[in-house]
């Protein structure tokens, strides 16, 4: 078991039970990856602890022998941000999946880092409340994970990523001890260390629990799906949508690549012909939502859509919702391999950045389709491939580069809400200046002096050479 030895074994053991360990390399195969399979690695030992108590006595005891670990929560997300690099020990928080306490009052819910996103929604919904970030895997990611990768979601346009809606942490730190950080008002003073560590991809330590903000649910809620003859004109039709004074609770885009694979999967209606579609989402009270939808109809209109439909009723909306969350499992149908990219961009710079996947698609020979939130301008491209001819690999890889590249050249940025990983991080130089990756690996060592928690994310080595490997198949998230 490499630097897991008998004696730290059985130290380990006695800690979390005979159920909470995983060491047999047959079991041990599930967790060599995450929804980047890009790059694998199978830890040497899986620890699931049940307790904040459980995890600091493990962390405690790993500290001792110097062994670094990576925390891991569903495994859904799609940066290689739970690969365990150097890192003998992986360390699963989803056995801590209570809601600890719910607030009506003050609008609050603290829940273990192993609750399901939808759970907290699901928990609080008879009251008329739910939680906002919303990541199309919310039926399967955890709360630790997205305080991790600062996860979004299609509301983000409104509601803001995950850190809009932490308010205090409970974090254990690389040498085990257990720390408060932030509370449960939405203003504290001095350094905002709730904001570090959000984001973090867990190189600060891993979150147990937090104090998450409730919303309160709205009245009603209008879904539109604009029908465009191409994507640009569909991407303008944003940029012409939020001008109007118009803020959408949500505003997505999938091209006609996406809702072929769609449409085939789920047959909710879309139209195969269409170049691209919005589903464009108001909410709010409904005294005076229609004149709102209206409004919007009218603008889609004027930027160029071939046809507008309001959804009828609760169902359809829920249709409409479901084509689009569950868009990466149908891209199976199009390639045996895919790998998601995360770029952002400026909104109005949408249509040149789609210019520009479509010429990296044409040079590289492989089809890309895009899939993303765009009212905040986070892009998805998918990248397709077949791992079984190698230079479609490559050109797969270089062709995610380029496009990531072309984002900062735009005033973009690498990730909107997948995080760095180990995907990104050969990119990080194109954003970040030698002096600015030097200050967070400053701030990182004030969590981690020894650079023990999740190891080999996030921030470049200096001098480092960064290669990735052959991709291997792509799982439906």
């Amino acid at each position: 078991m490499s630097s897991i030895d008998r004696k730290l074994f059985d130290e380990l053991r006695e800690i979390v039970g005979d159920g909470g360990i995983v060491s047999r390399s047959t079991e041990l195969k599930v967790y060599e990856c995450d929804g980047w399979t890009v790059e694998k690695s199978v830890p040497d030992i899986l620890l699931l602890p049940r307790t904040t108590a459980q995890l600091s006595a493990v962390l405690t005891a790993l500290h001792r022998r110097g062994i670094a670990f990576v925390p891991r929560g569903a495994g859904t997300g799609l940066s290689g941000g739970c690969l365990p690099l150097n890192a003998p020990a992986m360390i699963c928080t989803s056995k801590m999946n209570r809601i600890v306490e719910i607030d009506f009052d003050n609008r609050r819910v603290v829940a273990e880092s192993g609750v399901v996103n939808l759970h907290v929604t699901n928990a609080v919904k008879s009251k008329g409340y739910f939680y906002a970030p919303d990541p199309s895997s919310q039926v399967a990611c955890t709360i630790g994970g997205n305080i991790a990768e600062n996860s979004g979601g299609p509301h983000t346009l409104k509601y803001g990523v995950t850190t809009n809606h932490v308010l205090g942490l409970e974090l254990v730190l690389p040498d085990g001890e257990v720390v408060e950080l932030g509370g449960s008002t939405e203003e504290r003073c001095g350094y905002d260390l709730v904001g570090a560590v959000v984001g973090a991809e867990g190189t600060t330590g891993i979150v147990t629990r937090a104090t998450l903000k409730l919303m309160r649910e709205p009245e009603n809620h209008r879904t539109l799906l604009a029908t465009f003859a191409d994507a640009d004109t569909a991407t303008r039709a944003v940029s012409m949508i939020i001008a109007s004074g118009t803020v959408p609770a949500a505003l997505e885009m999938m091209d006609q690549l996406i809702i072929q694979a769609v449409e085939e999967a789920f047959h909710v209606g879309l139209p195969l012909d269409a170049g691209a579609v919005l589903i464009i989402e108001l909410e709010g009270l409904e005294a005076g939502l229609t004149t709102y939808a209206d409004e919007v109809m009218k603008t889609v209109n004027a930027a160029g859509a071939t046809s507008v439909r309001l959804a009828r009723d609760e169902a359809e909306r829920a249709l409409l919702w479901k084509a689009r969350k569950r868009a990466f499992g149908a891209v199976g149908r199009l390639a045996p391999n895919y790998a998601t990219q995360d770029g952002v961009v400026p909104r109005t710079c949408l249509p040149r950045i789609l210019l520009v996947i479509a010429d990296v698609s044409r040079r590289y020979d492989l089809r890309i389709g895009n899939v993303f939130h765009a009212g905040d301008g986070n892009l998805h491209p998918i990248v397709l491939y077949d791992e079984r001819e190698p230079d479609q690999v490559r050109r797969a890889i270089d062709a995610g580069r380029e496009i990531l590249k072309a984002c900062i050249e735009m005033g973009g940025s690498l990730t909107g809400e997948h995080g760095i990983g180990v995907e990104k991080i050969g990119e990080m130089s194109l954003m970040f200046s030698p002096d600015d990756l030097r200050v967070m690996t400053e701030l990182r060592h004030v969590f981690d002096p020894l650079e023990r928690s999740n190891p080999g994310k996030v921030i470049p080595q200096p001098g480092a050479c960064v290669e990735v490997a052959a991709p291997r198949r792509q799982v439906p998230i």
